[in-house]
């Protein structure tokens, strides 16, 4: 069996409309809702739409200022579809519709770097980030519920 190392796909559903399901990611205030500590995006704030070409600062909980994302918004089209570079640059895409009667978030990072000493630690490393996220943003939207370590103290958690 052949393994394709550069790219990862992840899907979860969520009971929330589509739109709302946007929403936290396509803004300052929703990404900051399940994901990041702070999200500083060009000069928008709050619940101002994310525009393609906005380039970001991303701040974890669990981690000081010094452990940041940096990158830029490649896709926004106000609806079903959000995109961003992040770690060595990989491109993320978020895509958003309906199945089943819920809302599916599929999560699409490709371009990893398959060099051995590179691979394992960025696809295991971003694929086990993402996870994590994906089940926290799932557990905000639909019940309120926030899974992030917010203690600086405590380290080397899952959830941070």
């Amino acid at each position: 069996m052949d393994n394709n190392w550069s790219v990862f796909r992840l899907r979860v559903n969520i009971r929330v409309p589509v739109d709302r399901a946007y929403t936290a990611w396509a803004t300052s205030a929703g990404l900051e809702s399940w994901f990041l500590r702070r999200a500083v995006i060009g000069s928008r704030t709050g619940d101002e739409p994310i525009q393609p070409g906005d380039e970001y600062a991303w701040y974890w909980h669990g981690y000081p200022d010094d452990v940041v994302e940096k990158g830029t918004i490649t896709a926004a089209n106000g609806r079903d579809h959000f995109a961003f570079t992040f770690s060595l640059g990989c491109p993320v895409s978020i895509s958003l519709y309906r199945e089943c009667e819920e809302t599916i978030v599929e999560l699409v990072e490709s371009g990893l770097p398959t060099d051995e000493g590179t691979m394992l630690r960025h696809y295991v490393g971003d694929s086990r980030g993402w996870i994590f996220y994906l089940t926290n943003l799932k557990s905000v939207l639909e019940g309120g519920l926030d899974l992030r370590n917010r203690n600086p103290q405590l380290t080397n958690v899952i959830t941070a």
